[in-house]
């Protein structure tokens, strides 16, 4: 009897729920007595924050509690550095920055609810272009970091100047490539709750979990094994969902307020909310013989790394491995930085 696999058809494990309608994704999980949160986004790209007055959502009816950066125990994350706040604390750097967060008991107490958050701003100067933030005179994201670079990446093989000295033709280009939303069609939504364990457990639609484990006991000061994502079907991704987004907010509800908690993004809440894909920009000059031979590439690679650095050095990394595309050039010389905006 054969036990071949190859050539046979197989159906997916997964294929006839999906087909039928009855695959459970994390917008679809309840449990009684469950409790819904709902962010308040910044309003400023790039400000300090005052004051957070909160006294009206948290007497809202049906409100439970309201969180600020004051009920995080580490109020710090990041996939690959930690230069995020869970809520924003001290300034916000993008409309994207959450600043508080909103439990009640229905949903629609929750959305009227952080309407009423009151948050005082004294605005800053923003800067929008990789370009222009890599100017000495530029506005500083992270003034800690000491500049809008995040990470630089300088590459110099043969020489440069004989390289283009050998060519019968040299090329210039500029190219651009722009941010993307990468719009799947389940925005980000899950479920969290302690479990018999005493385990924070979320179901929720993730990428990386492994990655979220360790920001979100990092952010909740716990042990990893005390914390479990169970990831189900997941309603597309596209690297949209490599960044964490909501997962540490229902851990947080989950650990403080001892209930199951939920959290569903609108589409509105989710392009805010979520990372896009880098913009580029890309400066070319290549050398070639008249029979087609490449000779010499000088590159430089900007890429907007946005307000926080998440996965900008790998990215930065992987296009700087690329930039000269899939041939055996002599002589080459990139310039790679991805910066803050």
């Amino acid at each position: 009897m054969s036990t071949s696999l190859i050539g046979a058809g197989i159906p997916r494990i997964d294929a006839w729920d999906k087909v039928l309608g009855t695959a459970m994704y994390p917008a679809d999980l309840n449990m009684p007595g469950v409790l819904h949160g709902k962010i308040v986004f910044s309003e400023r790209a790039h400000a300090r924050i005052i004051g957070i007055d909160t006294s009206a959502a948290r007497a809202y009816p049906g409100v439970v509690a309201v969180f600020t950066h004051a009920d995080v125990p580490c109020n710090e994350f990041g996939i690959n550095v930690n230069d995020q706040r869970v809520l924003a604390e001290g300034k916000v750097r993008s409309l994207s920055d959450p600043v508080a967060l909103v439990w009640a008991e229905t949903e629609q107490a929750a959305l009227a609810a952080r309407k009423l958050v009151k948050v005082e701003y004294d605005d800053l100067p923003g800067v929008f272009d990789p370009r222009q933030a890599m100017q000495p005179q530029a506005p500083l994201i992270h003034e800690e970091h000491g500049s809008n670079v995040y990470r630089y990446i300088k590459v110099r093989k043969g020489d440069i100047t004989a390289g283009f000295a050998q060519a019968d033709v040299i090329v210039d280009g500029y190219y651009t490539t722009p941010f993307e939303e990468h719009a799947y069609l389940q925005p980000e939504a899950g479920l969290a709750y302690l479990d018999d364990a005493g385990r924070i457990s979320i179901h929720v639609a993730a990428q990386w979990p492994h990655d979220d484990l360790h920001q979100i006991a990092h952010a909740l000061k716990l042990p990893q094994d005390q914390i479990r994502e169970i990831v189900g079907p997941i309603g597309g991704a596209f690297g949209g969902r490599e960044d964490i987004s909501i997962q540490i907010f229902l851990a947080l509800g989950a650990y403080l307020l001892k209930r199951p908690v939920k959290i569903v993004y609108s589409r509105e809440d989710s392009v805010r909310g979520h990372g896009k894909r880098h913009p580029f920009y890309m400066k070319y000059r290549t050398g070639a013989t008249r029979d087609g031979i490449l000779t010499a590439q000088e590159i430089e690679l900007i890429a907007d790394c946005g307000a926080y650095a998440s996965t900008s050095g790998p990215v930065l990394a992987n296009a700087t491995s690329f930039a000269p595309g899939p041939y055996c050039v002599p002589h080459v010389k990139i310039d790679a930085y991805t910066v803050y905006t």
